[in-house]
């Protein structure tokens, strides 16, 4: 499948070396379009770092840190003192309520972390919830937590998602989002495909600071050692996985590499893992 992936790749490289010029006069057509728009005030300007750097709720407060970690293995029961300790220790105008006035339930959604709903009733008499996100077991490997953290307050402040308001030994605190989390049936709801990809053009626009090298091929590499390097305690499954080629498997990455390398696209923040799991929808959109 992936030979012939590749071969169908190669002929559309070459099929686009011949159209290069027609896309290049596309290209300056619709960026003087834009430009056009954008003196008009028709175009908002795409955010860019000093922007966001100047927003209220970006990467220049001090977001309070803890030491603590919780085990997201364990049961709610379990898990809801140990929330709430956490979320005493991390803001202060919590820090001497009664345990009473706490209560943690799970939030639907989350496929690699647990999501849960933190709610306090404060001396008010108000209910203030957040969400807390506790990492997934070995996604540390797979994720790069502090560019992670980087980019949640850029895209913060940029209108996606939730606000980042502290973050701990293995998670975050997030403020919470009363909308559903979609379910795969969503997902075939024309309105809603529409709006997911109005977002995501929207997402792609967000400048986030750091190397604009692909990490696409960073992580294919590091998958690739993972897998290449496993062994098995089930001899029927150590049999099966000695008849794969990973040589083979190496250099069709190589030359995949290779191939989308002549694409000339632009490097943009990408989600990566748009599943329902992972959108949140308001009953205005649903």
């Amino acid at each position: 499948m992936l030979g012939f992936f590749l071969k169908t790749l190669r002929l559309k490289i070459e099929a686009k070396k011949g159209k290069r010029k027609k896309i290049k006069k596309k290209i300056q057509k619709r960026e003087e379009e834009k430009s056009l728009k954008v003196k008009m005030g028709a175009v908002k300007n795409i955010w860019n770092e000093r922007e966001v750097a100047e927003a209220p709720d970006c990467s220049q407060i001090q977001i309070p840190t803890s030491s603590l970690s919780v085990d997201p293995s364990l049961p709610l029961p379990q898990i809801t003192p140990l929330i709430t300790e956490l979320c005493k220790d991390l803001f202060e105008k919590w820090s001497n309520l009664d345990d009473s006035r706490f209560s943690v339930e799970t939030v639907s959604g989350g496929i690699t972390n647990l999501l849960l709903k933190a709610t306090a009733k404060e001396e008010g008499g108000n209910d203030v919830s957040v969400t807390v996100r506790l990492y997934g077991p070995n996604t540390d490997y797979v994720i790069n937590r502090e560019r992670e953290l980087q980019a949640i307050k850029y895209l913060s402040a940029a209108g996606f998602g939730a606000n980042l308001l502290a973050v701990f030994g293995n998670g975050m605190v997030q403020s919470f989002i009363n909308a559903r989390t979609l379910v795969p049936l969503d997902m075939r709801n024309p309105k809603l495909a529409a709006e997911i990809a109005r977002e995501l053009r929207r997402f792609h626009q967000v400048e986030i600071p750091g190397s604009k090298e692909p990490q696409l091929w960073i992580d294919m590499f590091k998958f690739y050692e993972k897998a290449s390097s496993l062994e098995f305690d089930d001899s029927e499954k150590q049999k099966i996985y000695k008849t794969i080629s990973f040589s083979e498997v190496y250099n069709e990455i190589v030359e995949l590499k290779e191939l989308t390398s002549h694409f000339n696209a632009p490097v943009v923040f990408s989600h990566n893992d748009l599943l329902s799991g992972n959108i949140m929808a308001n009953d205005e959109i649903v």
